[in-house]
């Protein structure tokens, strides 16, 4: 082993280097488009991100399209779909320019500008949105044959569920009923009241109450 020769003390055995951060690398962007149509439809399809905070789920989704469609350099979306409305959001690579809306603009969608291509209007399914329904909303905002709008897909979504729930709390009223919770209509009477008949010595006549 050659002898130390560094103005500091000599290292100790089991020292070791300090680690560097390990980079993670963003999982994909989960992400649904629509095949090319003519005429094109409102959307162009669907994002549906991890959290709310734009600036960390922005990277991924941008990855997504500067690998296929060119790289975005813009996007704009309503001023109440997020937390935060920063105007500049990095990404790897570059910078995107963001254009923020107080009305006139869907708030249930996100614009994207590829340099050069053109723009991409995406439904973003709110992050805390259960599976089966994120996926139902994915699907019908690529299906080529639907044409509605971010938030009309969105109240879509909401109606099927009001129903759902509905008919869920009807079998579990008649569940609840055919195991003798309760007669099928408690509020009629079984039969009529019979009349009775009370004896007024005093009077010496009969009165029904």
């Amino acid at each position: 082993m050659n002898p130390h020769t560094g103005t500091g003390p000599p290292p100790r055995t089991g020292d070791r280097a300090p680690s560097r951060p390990v980079r993670t690398t963003p999982r994909p962007a989960r992400l649904a488009l629509r095949p090319p149509t003519f005429p094109p439809g409102p959307l162009c399809g669907a994002w549906w991100p991890r959290t709310d905070d734009l600036m960390a789920e922005l990277p991924a989704l941008t990855e997504a399209f500067d690998a296929t469609r060119g790289r975005v350099s813009r996007m704009a979306s309503h001023r109440d779909t997020w937390p935060a409305t920063p105007c500049d959001l990095p990404v790897p690579g570059h910078t995107v320019k963001a254009a923020w809306f107080a009305s006139g603009f869907d708030p249930h969608m996100i614009r994207l500008f590829s340099y050069g291509v053109g723009r991409w209007d995406l439904l973003v399914v709110p992050s805390r949105t259960e599976t089966a329904t994120a996926a139902r909303l994915m699907a019908a905002a690529a299906d080529p044959a639907l044409h509605l709008t971010a938030s009309e897909l969105l109240a879509a979504e909401r109606r099927l569920h009001t129903k759902d729930e509905a008919v869920r709390e009807q079998g579990r009223m008649e569940q609840w009923e055919d195991e003798g919770g309760a007669p099928r209509h408690p509020w009629a009477p079984l039969c009529a009241p019979a009349p009775v008949t009370v004896r007024d010595p005093l009077l010496d006549c009969r009165r029904v109450r």
